[in-house]
């Protein structure tokens, strides 16, 4: 399939966690660094959408990258932007991060009352 004609994978939470658990995926938060920094998911980079290249993606041939934004809108344009690069990265998590704490999976927050790094999970 040429890039042209490939899809964005819609991946679940649950399969997200599973495969960057297996050591088969890295999650990529393309939200802002306040976003990121009040709530995110477990072990995700952030790539900002505002300033997203996806040239700057890393380079693990053997991880499939997954995007994620808090609901999915950012996550599937990053994915979209990289098939129109050329890039095989084109997977995003269906829902975001709302979808991810809606399946009760862990996330890591900071408490605004004392700026402790909370671990949700």
């Amino acid at each position: 399939m040429s890039d042209a004609t490939q899809q964005v994978q819609e991946i679940s939470p649950e399969q997200a966690r599973q495969l960057r658990d297996d050591g088969r995926a890295v999650i990529i938060d393309v939200r802002e660094p306040h976003e990121y920094q009040a709530e995110r998911i477990h072990g995700a980079l952030l790539y900002p959408l505002s300033t997203f290249d996806p040239a700057g993606l890393p380079e693990d041939g053997d991880k499939q990258v997954i995007f994620h934004c808090g609901v999915g809108g950012r996550s599937m344009k990053a994915a979209q932007q990289c098939l129109a690069s050329g890039r095989p990265v084109a997977a995003h998590i269906t829902g975001g991060l709302k979808a991810w704490k809606d399946s009760g999976l862990p996330t890591v927050n900071v408490d605004p009352r004392t700026g402790q790094v909370v671990d949700n999970g």
